[in-house]
């Protein structure tokens, strides 16, 4: 049974396509192209500096919390709320001291089944005075695979992302937004991120 509309999921997949295509050309070293440097020589040398330079980070998931307001106490019942899995990934401190990561990670979605999440992530960090304590903000741009949308064919995704902890181990919040109606969305995944 398809939850989303044949237009509804035409806009949604045009909009992360146009908000992740916004994100590339938006950052300045980017931007900045010249004859022998382009964007996607950008885009490469980014990734191969966090795989090589980046340490490694375990990623443990166990938390999506659905909307009160936004599903029926009936659909709330059939939610799987305990969103257990794991991941890997490499994170980097950059420049500008702020955390840039890639990770692959698997959860159990909502409805108890697989759910395949593939790419980056950018946090600007702030030091809290006079503890080890740090907190981010920042985005996820990624590809994701779900029973339940595109018959697990991977779609785009952008989403928001925060954190709360030291710079090796972090409690971290993404959150979906509500779609449309009742049942659709509004969800906070609570995990961790522990840099090896």
């Amino acid at each position: 049974m398809r939850t989303l509309t044949y237009a509804f999921t035409r806009r949604l997949l045009l909009g992360n396509l146009l908000f992740l295509t916004a994100i590339v050309f938006s950052n300045s070293a980017m931007a900045q192209e010249s004859d022998e440097f382009s964007w996607w020589q950008s885009v490469k040398n980014r990734v191969d500096n966090i795989v090589d330079n980046g340490e490694g980070a375990l990623y443990v998931s166990g938390l999506a919390h659905h909307g009160r307001h936004t599903y029926t106490a009936e659909k709330l019942a059939q939610l799987n709320e305990h969103a257990w899995g794991l991941g890997y990934g490499k994170t980097l401190r950059n420049d500008s001291g702020n955390d840039e990561s890639l990770y692959a990670f698997v959860i159990k979605d909502s409805h108890d089944h697989p759910q395949y999440m593939a790419g980056y992530a950018y946090e600007w960090v702030y030091q809290i005075p006079h503890t080890p304590l740090e907190l981010g903000g920042g985005y996820t741009a990624m590809l994701m695979s779900r029973q339940d949308y595109f018959d697990s064919v991977p779609f785009p995704v952008a989403l928001p992302v925060a954190s709360i902890g030291t710079k090796r181990v972090k409690l971290m919040f993404s959150y979906v937004p509500r779609f449309s109606g009742k049942n659709n969305g509004d969800v906070l995944l609570v995990f961790g991120r522990i840099e090896l």
